[in-house]
């Protein structure tokens, strides 16, 4: 009986009872000795079964309409798909049974979606604001301290401000990551790509950076490389490189060494930043992309990083519609490689 329809049952049954009817009618005659009337029984037999078919199928109708009708209509309400139709000449048993199924399977993933979701928010609130309450909290101690007397020495005075000005920056950059953020998963963030020689801003770049590098003892260097270039967005791709380096200058170690490396992959560049710094934990590597998570909580706030560095990186870099990947081993060092479509005249025909 299973995948049948209403029909099929109705009919099944009501030809059971017809020949039964007619066995019945044909083992009287024989009794009777009146045999030879068995045409009547064949009759008697086909009208019992129509008469039952109908009976039946109205009777599993009805059923259907006040038992399987009211659930299929729930659910197709809940849907926003409107009143149902039930078709008798299907499998309704079977097809509302795959309605109910695909329903819980939607609730199921929705209700994961909305805890997920939930989660997230408690977590980004609670990382935004302790976030801007720590350089707040110091900016407020480095006042209260001037306003107390500190002023009156210009030693304590300047120092005190410096570290101010610092806290400050550092809420900046919160900002403008924030802002970035914002403006990348909103679809407001627009790429201006050109024809770039990425080995020469790489370089740029670096030089830009010497001064910070040298402070943490760290060299950063760039591979000696022919010539490539390729069709990007200068501005959000030297976003990309700094916040690289930058990582593997406050993850290094003394006396460390980071080095940009290019690899020509046809109609692709491959740029890798690789470091021998402190590495990331397997455990790790596949939440650095999120935001305001952190490898090492108290070393990158201790260098300013804003937690968001690394998820700007992602999505700057899909938005060139190309891919990032990351390989490390702790107490090793980490490589971050990402691919750049080459400059050529259908690429540039894009911009």
């Amino acid at each position: 009986m299973n995948n049948l329809t209403p029909q099929q049952i109705a009919r099944r049954s009501a030809i059971k009872l017809g020949i039964i009817s007619v066995v019945t009618a044909l083992i009287i005659l024989f009794a009777v000795q009146a045999l030879h009337y068995w045409f009547y029984a064949i009759a008697l037999g086909v009208l019992i079964e129509e008469i039952s078919f109908f009976v039946i199928y109205h009777a599993v109708e009805e059923f259907i309409n006040q038992r399987i009708k009211v659930l299929y209509k729930t659910i197709s309400k809940m849907k926003g798909s409107g009143d149902p139709h039930i078709n008798m000449d299907e499998d309704v048993v079977g097809k509302v049974n795959k309605d109910v199924m695909d329903w819980a399977s939607e609730q199921i993933e929705e209700v994961t979606l909305l805890r997920e979701t939930d989660s997230f928010r408690k977590d980004f609130i609670g990382n935004l604001a302790h976030e801007l309450k720590t350089p707040l909290f110091n900016i407020q101690g480095f006042i209260m301290t001037l306003i107390e007397g500190g002023a009156d020495n210009p030693e304590i005075r300047d120092k005190f401000l410096r570290k101010a000005e610092k806290n400050i920056d550092r809420m900046t950059g919160l900002l403008e990551d924030l802002d970035s953020i914002y403006k990348i998963e909103s679809g407001g963030m627009s790429l201006d790509p050109h024809p770039t020689n990425i080995v020469e801003l790489c370089r740029e770049i670096v030089d830009s950076l010497h001064k910070k590098a040298d402070k943490s003892n760290i060299t950063l260097s760039v591979s000696d490389s022919e010539q490539y270039t390729v069709h990007c967005d200068v501005n959000k791709i030297e976003q990309v490189v700094t916040n690289l380096l930058v990582n593997s200058i406050n993850y290094g170690n003394d006396g460390g060494h980071t080095r940009i490396k290019f690899f020509d992959m046809e109609d692709k560049v491959l740029i890798e930043v690789s470091d021998n710094g402190i590495g990331i934990k397997k455990k790790d590597l596949m939440r650095i992309y999120e935001r305001f998570y952190r490898v090492d909580k108290s070393r990158s706030r201790d260098a300013g990083g804003s937690g968001l560095g690394l998820a700007i990186v992602k999505h700057i870099i899909e938005a060139h519609g190309q891919n990032i990947h990351v390989r490390s081993t702790y107490g090793q060092g980490t490589t971050f490689s990402f691919t750049l479509q080459k400059a050529t005249p259908e690429a540039n025909n894009l911009t």
